[in-house]
């Protein structure tokens, strides 16, 4: 075994690790803080129903630390990990599946906290619909994790992938940028996701009578705010199972990495953004029931505009990865 290439994996190894429990506990703290201080003001509002208020308080901010507890599984095994045969693709694929955890659990941990914070307020408002208050939240919360799953089945393949007959350039830059574009893009999804389900338990609160409307008009939403991390998970399959010609050039490995990138830095605006105009039309169904057709065809084609962004961030990064 080459000692210098043992040393360089373990360096990114320990390196990926770190990043991966760094970035990754900064959505879930975020998240978990909104919700115990929607919990406070709910508690505030309405002292006698603390006890509910505190108990789905906790739930709501487990939930919101299952972003976290992904990261700490992908450092764990990092740290721990039998490595095996050393090489550099080996220690960029680490490092990417470092990177890739930690930023693809940023977005998930923030958006499961906009739920978890409606519902304790909600609660405060309308005590008796807290078990469908609960059910709302879960659900909501659940898709909210979605990217950051993605993250880490992305982190896992990089980890436990053998790239031994790759060549090492230009593959060392597609693997980094595998993990780029899925935990980079996840960070919009994640957060988008948040709103849109936030939206869906304050709007139960107002009309627990609306909670199939309100609920069906989330999930869309959410569906749709999905979309841009999955543009970034199908730009990491492409880059990490396409063969590329070894070559002593180094444009073609900064083409790679910038396909990552683009796919990655370009799903976070849609995904917010498709958040924000689910979130607007979620609101608003439980308030005029009526006009709840009319809400998800104006929700549909506005998040159909907003998701336009991602789509060009990945028609370049295909041109980066199959014609430059």
């Amino acid at each position: 075994m080459n000692p210098e290439a043992q040393s360089i994996v373990e360096l990114c190894a320990y390196a990926g690790g770190g990043i991966a429990m760094g970035l990754g506990a900064i959505g879930a703290a975020i998240g978990e803080g909104y919700t115990a201080s929607q919990a406070n003001i709910a508690v505030s509002r309405n002292a006698e129903d603390s006890g509910t208020i505190f108990k789905n308080m906790l739930v709501g901010q487990a939930v919101a630390e299952s972003s976290s507890i992904f990261a700490l599984v992908i450092a764990i095994l990092l740290l721990f990990l039998d490595i095996g045969t050393a090489s550099l693709l080996k220690a960029a694929a680490l490092l990417g599946a470092g990177l890739c955890m930690g930023l693809g659990a940023i977005g998930s941990g923030i958006g499961s906290g906009f739920p978890g914070g409606q519902t304790c307020f909600g609660i405060s408002r309308q005590p008796e619909a807290a078990p469908t208050l609960t059910t709302n939240m879960l659900i909501g919360s659940a898709v909210c994790q979605t990217p950051a799953i993605f993250a880490m089945v992305v982190a896992l393949m990089l980890m436990f992938m053998d790239f031994g007959q790759a060549a090492l350039n230009p593959t060392w830059a597609a693997l980094i940028g595998a993990g780029l574009s899925t935990g980079l893009a996840a960070i919009g999804s994640g957060y988008g996701g948040g709103k849109a389900a936030g939206a869906s338990c304050a709007g139960v609160a107002r009309n627990p009578k609306a909670v199939g409307n309100v609920t069906t008009t989330m999930l869309v939403g959410q569906a749709v705010s999905q979309t841009p991390s999955i543009f970034g998970l199908l730009i990491s399959f492409i880059l990490i199972f396409k063969t590329f010609p070894e070559t002593a050039a180094l444009a073609p490995s900064m083409a790679l990495l910038a396909a990552g990138l683009c796919t990655g830095f370009g799903g976070i605006g849609p995904g917010i953004g498709n958040g924000l105009v689910a979130e607007g039309a979620v609101r608003w169904v439980s308030r005029n029931q009526r006009a709840g057709g009319d809400l998800m065809r104006i929700m549909l084609v506005g998040q159909a505009v907003s998701q336009s962004t991602a789509i060009y961030a990945m028609v370049v990064s295909l041109v980066l990865i199959f014609v430059l």
